[in-house]
């Protein structure tokens, strides 16, 4: 029985995970924050912080076969993590993203141009965005010779308690629709094209990406290819739970994410990835799992069966910011 490690399983892919590793038959650890998941046969919750290095450490002397990481890591932590997991298993899969495609190419390929090596913004290709971290991982891995590495990039993943519209995450889309408040929205992203994948699908699919010959040394679009206009998306929410959208001009937008003009992190996420054309082209991964297109997730499908799930007593924080904002629009 194969034994496989899941750092980061109770978020958005890795909660859909397990179940899939455990029909599979393989006996797993997933690690978390808090712990939490499902009881399933040969799964084993564990609460802990696998960035400790002393935990990290202790977990790979368990002898897994395979590692699958949803963590994050900034730069100066890659060479430290990367190089240990490689070493202490037979397949690696790294949680890369789609955040790392420049807006070059339509669809998007796996092959597709880089932010890290195409984008004219110098601040940004020198930073430690996410956009270029998750690429900055994807180097470290090229560059060994063994390949028992695979690099997935998926696109926005949605799930339990993760709703996301343009860069706006669950508080400030589900959580302000149950509170009856409207949502201020970037009007340069409107018409813009956009990928939103199901959780489930994005783990079913790293399931069958692991221990597949055909996945080593590899990267993947782990994405549907369905895509809809951030309007379109924002129409979704208002049928599901009555969201309504403000679209405002983005400077608006953004100050009310962050009225900081030096933290660039807000602005790269929105001018880098949502307002980018993000259609995807998932035929690589689809073709080496045996899959179709038609299997995986509608969109408003998955949405509404996600927002159903959330409990209606959730206590979100507060934008204060952006409740401001529309009571003076009212004015």
């Amino acid at each position: 029985m194969k034994k496989v490690l899941v750092l980061g399983a109770s978020g958005a892919m890795g909660r859909y995970l397990l179940p899939h590793l455990a029909e599979r038959g393989y006996r797993i650890d997933g690690v978390s924050l808090d712990g939490a998941g499902e009881s399933l046969p040969n799964v084993n919750h564990i609460r802990a912080n696998a960035k400790e290095r002393a935990v990290y450490r202790r977990l790979l002397e368990n002898g897994y076969d395979g590692i699958v990481d949803f963590l994050t890591y900034g730069t100066g932590e890659l060479a430290w993590y990367l190089p240990q997991a490689l070493d202490h298993t037979e397949h690696y899969i790294f949680l890369s993203s789609c955040r790392v495609f420049d807006d070059r190419e339509h669809p998007v390929r796996e092959t597709s141009p880089r932010l890290i090596d195409t984008a004219g913004d110098e601040l940004l290709r020198n930073s430690d965005d996410y956009c270029i971290y998750k690429a900055r991982g994807e180097n470290i891995l090229y560059a060994f010779p063994r390949r028992n590495w695979t690099i997935v990039r998926p696109a926005t993943t949605y799930s339990l308690m993760r709703y996301q519209l343009v860069t706006l995450e669950a508080a400030d889309t589900v959580g302000r629709a149950f509170a009856g408040k409207k949502v201020v929205v970037p009007e340069q992203a409107r018409y813009r094209q956009a990928t939103m994948s199901w959780g489930g699908d994005v783990a079913r699919m790293i399931a069958g990406l692991l221990f597949n010959e055909k996945a080593l040394g590899e990267a993947f679009n782990a994405a549907t290819a369905e895509h809809r206009s951030w309007d379109e998306i924002a129409a979704c929410y208002k049928d599901i739970c009555g969201l309504e959208a403000v679209w405002v001009d983005k400077e608006d937008y953004l100050r009310i994410l962050n009225p900081d003009p030096y933290d660039m992190g807000p602005r790269w996420q929105l001018e880098y990835a949502r307002l980018f054309t993000r259609v995807t082209d998932n035929s690589k991964i689809l073709a080496v799992l045996g899959m179709r297109q038609s299997e995986l997730t509608p969109l408003y499908d998955g949405l509404r069966k996600e927002i159903s799930r959330c409990p209606k007593d959730t206590v979100w924080p507060v934008n204060a910011a952006m409740d401001e904002y529309l009571a003076a629009m009212k004015r």
